[in-house]
Formats: structure tokens, C-alpha cells, sequence
């Protein structure tokens, strides 16, 4: 691991906005489940969780946004997460943590109706046929994000990647799940939908590439 790395894992146990895991035991329980907003944030305020955050863009521009909102970027890498973290000290955005765990864990830290939308932007698409359910929304991750959110709880995906993105649609068929909005070209048609300007540093080198950024919005 390159030494910069190792400096920003060590510096995140001194960043007051991210709470990190001490171990990876699937059985491990968050003393915050279910308290997030009241014990982390001191509020009732709604609860938006952005999965795979990386550097965290989409979840401090969300935090600009919505001040009345409580955001949680999660993500493993915890270098990708200290930038995001200094950032939000440095804007002293109150209303951001960042969380470090992994996502498949992710029923044990959050309590049922405690969620009320999540974000997955950018995602690893997982391509193979062996790698399927790794997807961020395959049937085994809605279920997961079924036990989180609230009943009319809300996820956003916002792709480059065209399979990960059909993907979704025949997933969200099969279960007949609700699609609220769609949008097949982002950055090429004209649409209502909000928040889908913000730029994150992966999508930046997407739109260099010239690649088709796609958008839905469903209830699991």
C-alpha cells in the first residue's frame, strides 16, 4: 500500500465525521442502529445514505443542498473516504458522516424504516455472470435495502455502464417493483429530475470518454 494511503487510513481514526469498524464480523451490530440522527446527528431529520460514496461528491453536494437532511456516505476504501470527510470538516457540513463498512453488512447498522433514500452512483457494474449478485442491485441487495428503508423509501442509480443498468430494469420487472422516473442520457436530454447535475470525480472521466450516463429512480 502506497505510503500517502497508509497516512489517510490512520488519519481517519482523528476525523470526528466518520465512524469506522473496528472488525469485519458479519454478526457485528452498530451501537447506532437505529439512532443515527438522534445520537450522531443530534436531530429527527430524514436519513440519506449514498452506497459505494467513494470520494463522497454526490453525498457533500447533497449535504449543500439539504441542510434538513442527514447524509451518510458508506464505503470500504478509507482513503477514497478521508478526502471526503476533510472536505466536509472543512465546510463544516454537520449534517455528513461518513461510514466505513461493507455494504453487504449493511441491515446490521441501519434498523428497518430508519432510511429514507439511498444513492449508488457509480457503482462497480461486476460484469460476468459470476459476479451478478455483487451488484448493487441485484435481489440480494434490494432485500437488504428492503430491511432499511421506510415504505416508501426511495433508490437512485446513476450508471455509465449500460448492462449494470438494464440489469436494474429486469430486476425491477421481475419484482414489479415502482419506477418513479428514468432517464436514458443524463447530459443529453432535457428532464425534471433533481440533483442529477452533480458531477462526481468518476463521472467527470465518463463524459470525457464520451459515455451515456443513465438514471432511475425506484421503490424496492
Amino acid at each position: 500500500m502506497a505510503k500517502r494511503k497508509l497516512e489517510r487510513y490512520r488519519a481517519l481514526a482523528d476525523l470526528d465525521n466518520v465512524i469506522e469498524l473496528d472488525d469485519y464480523d458479519p454478526n457485528t451490530r452498530s451501537s447506532h442502529r437505529g439512532r443515527w440522527c438522534e445520537q450522531v446527528f443530534g436531530n429527527d431529520n430524514p436519513l440519506v445514505l449514498e452506497l459505494a460514496c467513494g470520494k463522497g461528491d454526490y453525498t457533500l453536494e447533497l449535504a449543500r443542498r439539504y441542510p434538513d437532511t442527514n447524509f451518510i456516505g458508506i464505503d470500504i476504501k478509507g482513503d477514497r473516504i478521508w478526502r471526503g470527510a476533510e472536505a466536509a470538516a472543512e465546510q463544516q457540513l454537520d449534517n455528513v458522516r461518513f461510514l466505513r463498512i461493507y455494504i453487504d453488512y449493511i441491515q446490521n447498522y441501519f434498523a428497518p424504516q430508519e432510511v429514507h433514500e439511498l444513492w449508488i452512483t457509480f457503482p462497480d457494474p461486476y460484469l460476468g455472470t459470476r459476479k451478478i449478485q455483487k451488484r448493487l442491485t441485484s435481489p440480494v441487495f434490494l432485500e437488504r435495502y428492503r430491511n432499511i428503508l421506510i415504505p416508501d423509501g426511495k433508490v437512485h442509480l446513476k450508471t455509465d455502464s449500460p448492462e449494470l443498468f438494464d440489469y436494474t430494469l429486469e430486476v425491477i420487472e421481475e419484482q414489479e417493483l415502482a419506477i418513479e422516473a428514468m432517464v436514458d442520457d443524463v447530459h443529453q436530454r432535457h428532464h425534471a429530475q433533481p440533483d442529477l447535475d452533480i458531477l462526481t470525480y468518476y463521472e467527470r472521466k465518463h463524459l470525457e470518454d464520451h459515455r451515456v450516463i443513465r438514471y432511475v429512480r425506484f421503490r424496492p
